[in-house]
């Protein structure tokens, strides 16, 4: 995995931009999405740089996400209905230089893909019965949990499933939680991650999107 993905978010970054999808055109892998099996509202996510603290929308991405169902509540909620599926794209890179130019990089693997979808799935999961102080704490805990769980995806923890990408199976590793479900896998191009919460993910499938405006801005 990358090692310098430490926070809790990994579409921390937000990049304001008169032109929402520039940080996604910016990118020079595909993007992928939830296939035509999906008949949902479709949203943009976040683009993330791993090598720069503080990405530019001219900066050649690392990863992003694109949502579907409802997005990430913004605060806590006593019941949490919401239904979403998140996909994150993550391109093949190799060993690279950090942003400082101080040290190397881990080439990204499925396991990077497996930690930035299940700090996503923290990051959108608020436990309605703590506050906002409590949370941090929480989401820290969570997170060191999430990074080792990502680091050892041929463990007990995660389990095989089979899911179309381009219509070809492939297999992914999955696991279940309390707050919902991660999985991560490769495909062409890229390594692919998601999660969501009351989408079933046996009954999705991946696909690159040919045309982004069909995921509205926030």
């Amino acid at each position: 995995m990358d090692a310098t993905q430490t926070t809790a978010d990994p579409a921390a970054t937000r990049r304001p931009a008169a032109d929402p999808l520039a940080a996604y055109r910016a990118a020079d892998f595909p993007w992928y999405g939830l296939d035509e099996g999906w008949t949902g509202r479709r949203w943009l996510g976040q683009v993330g740089n791993g090598q720069n603290p503080r990405p530019t929308p001219s900066d050649t991405p690392d990863y992003g996400t694109l949502g579907h169902g409802d997005e990430p509540a913004r605060g806590p909620e006593p019941r949490d209905t919401r239904r979403f599926a998140v996909v994150v794209t993550v391109a093949r890179r190799e060993v690279r230089r950090s942003a400082d130019n101080t040290g190397i990089l881990e080439a990204t693997s499925a396991s990077s893909a497996a930690w930035l979808a299940g700090a996503g799935l923290l990051a959108a999961t608020w436990p309605g019965n703590l506050d906002r102080t409590l949370r941090q704490h929480w989401l820290d805990q969570q997170s060191t949990l999430a990074w080792d769980l990502a680091d050892d995806l041929e463990g007990p923890a995660w389990s095989s499933l089979t899911l179309p990408v381009n219509g070809v199976p492939q297999p992914f590793r999955y696991r279940e939680s309390e707050y919902g479900w991660v999985l991560a896998g490769e495909a062409p191009g890229v390594l692919i991650g998601a999660y969501g919460r009351s989408v079933s993910a046996y009954g999705i499938g991946f696909t690159t999107v040919p045309d982004l405006e069909t995921y509205d801005g926030r």
